[in-house]
């Protein structure tokens, strides 16, 4: 009975597959954060100069 239920186990698709994809999840997060990082201050400089031109032509 236990060799049945190793061999299903085994022989089970669905965990292998729902961990790539919480590895997949996970790797995409880790970039956007390295990103948000790397390009923090230029994006705060760049949507401040956006707003002060839009504040300026209103």
């Amino acid at each position: 009975m236990l060799n049945k239920l190793l061999a299903q186990y085994i022989a089970e698709k669905d965990g292998a597959t729902a961990i790539e994809y919480g590895l997949l999840a996970a790797g995409i997060s880790i970039v956007l954060v390295v990103a948000a990082f790397a390009f923090g201050d230029e994006l705060d400089a760049t949507f401040t100069d956006i707003t002060a031109a839009m504040q300026g032509a209103g």
